[in-house]
């Protein structure tokens, strides 16, 4: 498996983000498809800001690279009619994903590295 940063590509003002805004009817929206993120109502500097909001979105690009383009894409849409968005267990690991990262960002601006001599 390749690391995640390989190819990664990031899409402003995409029209698949754009629809999936309107649906969860959200001011902004990220979302992944394979290995592109695809942005609508935040600009790629705010939403590379956002580290909770990147591991998310990290999280959906491995996942995708773990179960293949269109087995994940059926997978996620089976979860998503079974139990529903919220509950959808690819979503549950992306947000656990984000909480990490909200705790690490927290933890590290308590306790700076210290300074060496």
């Amino acid at each position: 498996m390749q690391p995640l940063e390989n190819n990664l590509k990031i899409i402003e003002q995409s029209p698949f983000a754009r629809i999936a805004r309107w649906v969860l009817k959200s001011s902004n929206v990220a979302m992944v498809l394979g290995k592109t993120i695809h942005l609508s109502g935040v600009s790629k500097e705010n939403f590379l800001r956002d580290t909770p909001w990147v591991a998310h979105e990290l999280c959906h690009v491995r996942q995708f690279q773990e179960h293949g383009y269109l087995r994940f894409l059926w997978l996620y849409f089976v979860e998503s009619l079974r139990v529903g968005y919220y509950n959808n267990k690819y979503e549950v690991e992306a947000r656990l994903a984000g909480t990490k990262q909200t705790h690490l960002v927290r933890t590290q601006s308590k306790n700076p590295p210290a300074a060496q001599v």
